[in-house]
């Protein structure tokens, strides 16, 4: 990849909205609490999963069929969790995990395909780790409603807030350690997004940074 300015290919595939969109999906879900809200979470990760297919490589048509079966499947999870607050809450929290995966290589694979790295790419990759993140909070919050028990020790709640919290504290390896996994299952998981999360940023975001500012930094003040 080499570093390039704004022009007919920065159009390609634009992620600040994207990004802007997860910030404040997160932040929703942080500082509000309640099934309306959750339900408006997974219509803001549809919405993700569009904005995605938009910046996609896909037909039109390939485009529209997608995002028909993501609004779709959202709509059914949501009655599957109204029906069954158990078992049908877990199954959705499962598809909308599934519907962030989806985002996620769609995001990455197009970001890679880029024959420039732009500032759209960066945003790009960071977008693909806030979706990460997020999508293990689901499948941690399955765990729980599938299973019937607690998945945090120590009677810690679980709800979308200290999911999303424990998520991303292990995403980012900080491990603060007042939210820890009851089972076997649950730390599994918690193993693997730490892995990916290492993984993600020692590899993709830190080969774009270097790949926006190493042609400057070659060609040095007066060359370019």
């Amino acid at each position: 990849m080499r570093s390039g300015r704004s022009g007919p290919a920065e159009s390609a595939g634009r992620y600040g909205l994207l990004l802007i969109l997860l910030i404040s999906t997160y932040l929703l879900s942080a500082f509000s609490a309640g099934r309306l809200v959750e339900r408006l979470s997974v219509a803001l990760f549809a919405a993700v999963l569009l904005l995605a297919l938009r910046n996609s490589p896909l037909s039109r048509r390939w485009r529209l069929l997608l995002g028909a079966a993501a609004l779709a499947g959202s709509i059914a999870a949501g009655a599957a969790a109204v029906t069954s607050p158990g078992i049908g809450t877990g199954i959705a929290e499962i598809w909308d995990g599934l519907m962030l995966l989806v985002t996620a290589v769609f995001i990455v694979r197009r970001v890679l395909a880029r024959p420039t790295v732009t500032l759209q790419s960066i945003y790009g990759a960071l977008s693909a780790y806030l979706i990460i993140g997020l999508m293990f909070a689901t499948f941690y919050a399955a765990i729980e409603h599938l299973g019937g028990t607690s998945f945090f020790a120590h009677g810690q709640p679980g709800n979308t807030q200290t999911f999303q919290y424990f998520s991303f504290t292990t995403l980012t390896t900080l491990g603060y350690g007042d939210f820890t996994a009851a089972g076997n299952g649950g730390r599994a998981v918690a193993v693997i997004e730490a892995l990916v999360g290492q993984v993600f940023l020692a590899t993709l975001v830190a080969r774009l940074v270097a790949a926006f500012r190493g042609p400057d930094e070659r060609d040095g003040p007066g060359g370019r």
